[in-house]
C-alpha cells in the first residue's frame, strides 16, 4: 500500500488483495484514471476519518498512471537526534525537518546527510536506518509536482550549535525534546506528522 498527501489529506493506492484490512471509500484505479478531477474532489470532500483507496493490483504503477502529467522530484532528509533531544526547523513559519532534493546521481543517504548539514550547519550526521518515504504533491515553479522523500534516522554527536539556511525560507533551526513532539505536529504538515509517528514506532 503507497500514500500520497494531497494538501494534507491522504489518497491510498491499495492492492485488491488488501481491500478487507480497511475502511474506507474504495474506488477502481481504472475508474479513477479517467475521473482524476472527481478523485481529487472527493478527497478533499470527505473526512480525514473516512480515507479513499484507489484500488489495483500493482499500487505502485497506480501512482506512476494516476501522477503521469506530474513532474516527479525525489528528496531526502531526516530526524537527528542529539542526546535526548531532536532537530526540526521552521520553514516559512511552519515546523518541519529538514531535507530537500536529491542531486542528479546521488544516493538518497549521501543527499539526506548534505542536506542536513546545508540546512542546520551541521556535520558528520550518522545514519540509523531509514523511517519511511513519503509521497506529497504539490505545486512547484507553477508545476504540479509529486515528491517521493526518503527519511532517515540520524545520531549527532557533535556541538549543537545550529546556523538556519535563510535562504531556504529556514527562519529557525533547535533541538527539541521528545515531549515538544505533539506541539509539532499540531504546527506542521501531516506527511511529517507521518514520518514522525513511524520513527516513533521504531
Amino acid at each position: 500500500m503507497y500514500k500520497v498527501f494531497i494538501q494534507n489529506k491522504p489518497l491510498f493506492f491499495i492492492n485488491s488483495k488488501k481491500i478487507k484490512e480497511f475502511d474506507g471509500i474504495f474506488i477502481p484505479q481504472g475508474i479513477a484514471n479517467s475521473n482524476k478531477r472527481y478523485i481529487l474532489e472527493l478527497l478533499q470532500a470527505t473526512s480525514i476519518n473516512i480515507p479513499l483507496f484507489l484500488i489495483s493490483h500493482n499500487p505502485h504503477e497506480g501512482i506512476l498512471r494516476f501522477f503521469k502529467d506530474y513532474e516527479f522530484i525525489e528528496a531526502s532528509g531526516g530526524i537527528v537526534k542529539r542526546k535526548s533531544k531532536y532537530l526540526f526547523i521552521k520553514r516559512n513559519g511552519i515546523w518541519d525537518i529538514p531535507k530537500g532534493k536529491i542531486e542528479i546521481g546521488e544516493n538518497p543517504k549521501i543527499a539526506a546527510i548534505r542536506e542536513i548539514e546545508e540546512e542546520c550547519g551541521i556535520a558528520c550526521q550518522k545514519i540509523e536506518h531509514l523511517i519511511t518515504i513519503t509521497y506529497h504533491v504539490y505545486q512547484y515553479k507553477g508545476k504540479d509536482t509529486i515528491k517521493k522523500t526518503y527519511w532517515y534516522a540520524l545520531n549527532y554527536a557533535g556541538p549543537k550549535k545550529l546556523i538556519a539556511q535563510k535562504a531556504e525560507g529556514i527562519t529557525k533551526a533547535k533541538w527539541v525534546t521528545e515531549d515538544k513532539f505533539k506541539k509539532i505536529q499540531l504546527e506542521t504538515f501531516a506527511s511529517i506528522v507521518d514520518v514522525m509517528e513511524n520513527y516513533a514506532l521504531q
